[in-house]
């Protein structure tokens, strides 16, 4: 979990953009697969969740280094 965080912290704010995007519409399509039974990995959507969480904590955190910087 460490080397996820890690991973996240060295992207740029364009690329976590665009991760957080991707990572929503995933847990969309998930959310579907889970109301049709049709969830292979239910583990997933956790997994998913989480990041979503993760990629948020980090923007609000640098807007807020950044507005304090000003």
């Amino acid at each position: 979990m460490a080397k996820q965080i890690d991973d996240l912290k060295v992207r740029t704010d364009d690329e976590l953009t665009t991760q957080l995007g991707d990572l929503k519409r995933e847990a969309f399509n998930l959310r579907f697969q889970a109301a049709t039974n049709q969830l292979e990995k239910p583990s997933r959507v956790r997994v998913v969740r989480r990041t979503i969480a993760r990629i948020k904590t980090l923007q609000t955190g640098r807007a807020a280094a950044a507005t304090k910087g000003q």
